[in-house]
């Protein structure tokens, strides 16, 4: 069985258990973690993920962020000196993309018909890389989550830390792994 395989058996088993509504926040997220180079191939089984989210009595809603950046950089108004002069993009500019992606997820989390059964899936985090800190995103929404939050992590996950893309520091989080391999 492949990676990606496998970790679709995890989250059907995951996904299939009862959940606990008094927890906070952070505990509400899942990371669906992955080998990067397996993104293409998780990227075709999404809607494998939805049809046992459903299977499981839950609801799902997809966001995808890989484009969110070209649409940010579209839309600001000094988006051809950055063009021109990248070193100008400073970390004060970038902000202003977090909170844009935060924006977004946040709306998809609180729309009208999510509910406490609802898994919120967040795809196409890599395209963040570079740009703003996955931690930071995560943390912003934490507190806006009522179901669950199932983000596709392309990274690793080892000893209770998260490494995006295997390239920056991790981070130790509360959120819930699902891996190719179970949790014990």
């Amino acid at each position: 069985m492949s990676e990606i395989d496998l970790l679709m058996r995890e989250y059907e088993r995951f996904v299939a258990l009862p959940w606990q509504g008094n927890v906070a926040g952070p505990e509400r997220v899942w990371f669906a973690v992955y080998d990067p180079a397996q993104e293409r191939r998780l990227r075709l089984r999404i809607p494998e993920f939805e049809i046992a989210t459903t299977k499981a009595g839950h609801a799902w809603r997809f966001v995808d962020l890989t484009d969110a950046f070209a649409h940010w950089m579209a839309g600001h108004k000094y988006r051809e000196a950055y063009f021109q002069r990248p070193h100008l993009m400073t970390d004060a500019v970038l902000a202003g993309f977090k909170s844009t992606v935060v924006e977004e997820i946040v709306a998809a989390l609180t729309a009208s018909d999510i509910g406490v059964s609802t898994v919120v899936a967040v795809g196409g985090l890599a395209s963040l890389f570079g740009f703003v800190r996955a931690s930071e995103v995560i943390e912003a929404v934490a507190p806006s989550i009522r179901g669950r939050l199932l983000v596709f992590f392309p990274g690793s996950y080892e000893n209770k830390t998260y490494r995006l893309l295997d390239a920056r520091d991790g981070w130790n989080y509360l959120a819930i792994p699902i891996t190719a391999q179970a949790q014990r």
